[in-house]
């Protein structure tokens, strides 16, 4: 019975990953000191409103409410991550500072962000960057992590956390 119940959840996790693969890029979360580094690098404080794309399990989104008293909202568009970050948020108390969507980041309207948050692959990035160019004011901060945004020269760049901030 144990076996069987093993093999099961092996199977449930082997479809959520090749879901994730399906739906957008795989879930790879951001490691929390470097969550940390993002949300240093970008300067949040109380006055933003901190959009993370592709949120995943809403740590960053998290930290940003938490630790920085910012607004927050995470895109997400796995349920599972959703369900999971949706239910941290309430386990943190933070229901009124930090909204998760469930949608396509793509398709959503980024115009309100004063931060926005990406940990996407180079390829993503090469799409998004269009997106952030129409949606975003001026002075608008963008921070990914691991991966450039070609044709965006960064204004800051933290080379040990392999962290890059653009001011749109």
């Amino acid at each position: 019975m144990i076996l069987l119940l093993v093999e099961f959840c092996i199977l449930i996790f082997g479809i959520w990953i090749v879901w994730s693969a399906v739906v957008g890029a795989p879930w790879l979360p951001t490691p929390k000191k470097r969550v940390r580094g993002m949300l240093e690098i970008a300067d949040v404080n109380a006055d933003d409103i901190v959009y993370d794309l592709g949120s995943g399990d809403g740590r960053i989104v998290i930290m940003a409410a938490k630790e920085y008293d910012a607004k927050s909202v995470g895109i997400e568009i796995d349920p599972i991550r959703l369900l999971y970050s949706r239910f941290a948020i309430w386990r943190h108390r933070l229901k009124s500072k930090v909204t998760i969507i469930r949608g396509n980041f793509f398709k959503m309207d980024l115009s309100e962000a004063t931060v926005v948050t990406l940990y996407q692959g180079h390829e993503i990035n090469k799409k998004i960057r269009d997106k952030l160019a129409q949606d975003l004011r001026p002075g608008t901060r963008v921070v990914s992590y691991r991966f450039i945004l070609d044709g965006w020269t960064p204004s800051k760049t933290n080379k040990e956390s392999s962290t890059f901030l653009y001011i749109a």
